[in-house]
């Protein structure tokens, strides 16, 4: 075993384990459904395990120590110090976006072990097209039936066969009727042309992504099914772009109800939120949608 203290953090890294001692902002439930990503799933013990950059990952936590199965010293430090943001001090973040605001207060209180995963962005990309006007079981249920089907095999895992998520040539292609299958919907035909798109042009979402928030943006909703919620998802959770506010049913509905007490664009909420919460608006959205989403704050 071998044991080393890293970026404050006590780690610990184990044959096939990696423990981080008394981790502090970090709960699985929290992390994993928020919302932000689709393909971890809960295992009997509470422990969740998911598949990032085809590398398959178990992670709990156990009075008090965060637990990572699966994986080692060289692989937690390469990719999964970044994907959990380990470096980041969430203690900084939570006390600047609820200053003297009761309400964020709570909510950052209610979901306080949430930590912003950094995803790969063609996959967050296909994954929030999908997203588009449907509820999270079924996204996860096409994104696991694409990868099921047409992503690379990895080997079994936790007693369950794992696979990578579908490279872009390999979905564009399939014709729209096999995505389709896939419980994809009228999104079949914006997933091949996305495809199709990254497809010729490898890097563009790695140039995209080091453009400024609002023409990344504007880049990104030149992809058919990325509207402008869709586009600030992927701004946030794949693009580095922490100022991004998506606007979903959920976030409209709990800023209306605590914030504005009427019916309000989310244009203006945006702006809102902009201008409340700066360079931290994305944390803060994830802080709210988790809240409401769970209190049925603003459900009808």
């Amino acid at each position: 075993m071998i044991k080393e203290k890293n970026m404050q953090l006590d780690i610990q890294y184990k044959d096939n384990e990696v423990i981080i001692m008394k981790g502090k902002d970090f709960e699985p439930a929290h992390i994993f459904q928020c919302g932000q990503c689709f393909r971890w799933y809960k295992e009997s013990d509470d422990s969740y395990t998911g598949i990032v950059q085809n590398k398959a990952l178990n992670v709990g936590k156990i009075d008090g120590n965060i637990i990572f199965k699966n994986t080692n010293k060289e692989d937690f430090l390469d990719i999964w110090m970044d994907y959990f943001d380990l470096k980041t001090d969430y203690d900084e973040i939570k006390k600047k976006i609820s200053r003297k605001d009761p309400i964020m207060q709570n909510a950052v209180s209610f979901g306080e072990g949430i930590r912003i995963l950094k995803q790969e962005p063609w996959e967050t990309l296909i994954s929030f097209i999908i997203s588009s006007n449907n509820n999270i079981p079924r996204i996860k249920a096409s994104i696991e039936k694409l990868s099921e089907e047409y992503g690379e095999y990895l080997g079994v895992y936790c007693g369950k066969k794992r696979f990578g998520f579908p490279k872009p040539e390999v979905l564009a292609a399939l014709s729209v009727e096999k995505i389709a299958a896939c419980g994809t919907g009228y999104r079949a035909s914006y997933i091949k042309s996305t495809a199709a798109a990254i497809a010729k042009a490898p890097t563009a979402l790695e140039t995209i992504k080091s453009l400024d928030i609002e023409n990344c943006q504007r880049r990104l909703m030149e992809y058919q099914g990325v509207g402008p919620k869709v586009a600030q998802c992927i701004l946030f959770f794949s693009m580095g772009k922490m100022e991004a506010f998506p606007v979903d049913v959920w976030v409209k509905r709990v800023m209306e109800h605590f914030y504005f007490h009427k019916e309000t664009p989310a244009s203006v909420i945006q702006q809102f939120a902009w201008e409340k919460y700066g360079g931290f608006a994305g944390y803060a959205q994830q802080y709210l949608f988790y809240y409401a989403r769970e209190q049925g704050i603003g459900k009808k």
